[in-house]
């Protein structure tokens, strides 16, 4: 069975390079469409396709309301954010992929 929740992301081009914020009821797949340039827009034209940063939320609108805090951060704060829950920048990506299966 696969477990699909509502999560917030942080994507990025490179050790600090461009950032993406952004929200979906599905990460695994959200992010595979980001790395393979599926979708047009930001992602795309900026190259911006690590997973650095991801939190899981019970509902959508919870997962809502932090995206938008989120975006209000200023570079530096996102970038302390991405820092103390993932120090050493490792791409979560295949984390994300172990627990959709």
């Amino acid at each position: 069975m696969r477990i699909v929740r509502p999560a917030v992301y942080i994507l990025a081009s490179g050790r600090n390079g461009t950032l993406y914020i952004g929200v979906t009821g599905d990460l695994a797949a959200r992010v595979s469409i980001h790395q393979q340039d599926l979708a047009d827009g930001f992602t795309k034209r900026y190259g911006v396709h690590i997973l650095v940063h991801y939190e899981h939320f019970e509902t959508m609108p919870d997962a809502i309301a932090r995206e938008k805090q989120l975006k209000k951060f200023l570079r530096a704060a996102k970038l302390a954010l991405i820092e103390t829950n993932n120090p050493h920048r490792r791409v979560l990506t295949s984390d994300v992929q172990a627990w959709r299966s």
